[in-house]
């Protein structure tokens, strides 16, 4: 859950902008997060493989347009100072898209289903890096929790700490392109 909120608050460097409100980041945190509360439907005899089972619709693209229109018009029914709508329900969207990008990059699992309820197949990517963690706290807390969260350091964190540190580069590139430009207009 933590490294699926890392790589939301790693995309949100990308529409962060002066002023927008702490809670914004912690929903797009909350956002990517929430595609797992199909995890409680083991406890009601749901399978994995079960259109409501792990990783299915609740992982899907339209999932996450659904989930993003929800948080907007909950949260954010008033224009939001510092950002328009249409730049948070982006921020939902990726945030809450983002959960199945990377459990499609893991190596366990049956796959996730990205076109659910239109097609339920279950995909993988190609490139498989990440660990697959394992569901229960119990054995997540283990030797084979410690080698996920090392693989999602290096596949999650890492990449989710550059696109920051690029976000914030070109922000400061552009602040001060705009600085030169005035300073220069001023002199004249």
């Amino acid at each position: 859950m933590i490294s699926h909120a890392v790589a939301a608050l790693g995309i949100g460097t990308v529409f962060a902008q002066a002023g927008v409100a702490n809670r914004v980041w912690i929903i797009g945190a909350a956002c990517s997060i929430i595609p797992d509360i199909d995890v409680i439907g083991f406890r009601f005899g749901i399978r994995y493989g079960d259109f409501w089972g792990h990783r299915g619709f609740t992982h899907s693209l339209l999932f996450a347009a659904i989930l993003a229109t929800s948080v907007l018009l909950a949260f954010f029914f008033r224009e939001t100072p510092g950002v328009r709508r249409g730049v948070l329900w982006t921020y939902f969207f990726l945030a809450t898209a983002s959960h199945a990008l990377l459990d499609a990059m893991t190596n366990g699992g049956l796959g996730v289903a990205f076109f659910s309820p239109f097609d339920n197949t279950r995909y993988f990517l190609a490139w498989r890096p990440i660990l697959v963690s394992p569901i229960s706290v119990t054995r997540f807390f283990s030797d084979r929790g410690i080698e996920v969260l090392e693989s999602e350091l290096l596949w999650i964190w890492i990449p989710a700490g550059a696109l920051a540190a690029l976000a914030f580069a070109i922000r400061m590139a552009r602040r001060n392109y705009r600085h030169g430009r005035k300073s220069a207009a001023d002199s004249r």
